[in-house]
């Protein structure tokens, strides 16, 4: 019998591991596992070896798309939304803003482990493509055409 967590690496604790981080299930807590490895042992493994790493790597894609869906359903039940009290039926807002804070959550972590499909797209679009043309208006210009406004105004 062995004592302690397991060192060496096999295909079956692999296929575990990488089976539920493609279910979004985070590395530390699958390594909290009596019969897995600790994280870090999990993680000398990925220096050492490149298709374990590419392997980890796919699942936990996998699993941050099963993260985003997490996300859509915590937003969509509305089971628990609503308290019975004796005034009738309200709004449990600490169910509400909790459900709330688990998606900012995860959306947030989302958007850290993965910005290119999760972060906020940002338009460096700043002109001197065909649709969107530089435009240069030189101080006299400028000028003029307040100067123009004006005097349009007054008439």
């Amino acid at each position: 019998m062995t004592i302690g967590r397991p060192t060496i690496y096999t295909p079956e604790i692999e296929d575990e591991i990488c089976r539920r981080l493609s279910e979004g299930e985070p590395l530390r807590r699958i390594c909290r596992d009596e019969h897995l490895p600790s994280w870090r042992t999990v993680y000398r493994w990925m220096d050492a070896d490149r298709e374990l790493s590419a392997r980890i790597a796919h699942a936990r894609t996998l699993g941050y798309d099963a993260i985003a869906e997490e996300c859509i359903e915590i937003a969509d039940e509305t089971a628990h939304d609503t308290i019975e009290t004796k005034f009738g039926e309200m709004p449990d807002k600490e169910w509400i803003l909790r459900s709330k804070l688990r998606v900012e959550t995860r959306l947030k972590l989302l958007a850290k482990w993965d910005p290119k499909r999760y972060g906020d797209k940002l338009d460096l679009n700043h002109g001197g493509q065909p649709d969107n043309p530089v435009q240069q208006i030189t101080m006299t210009q400028q000028a003029f055409e307040e100067t123009a406004r004006r005097i349009a105004d007054e008439v």
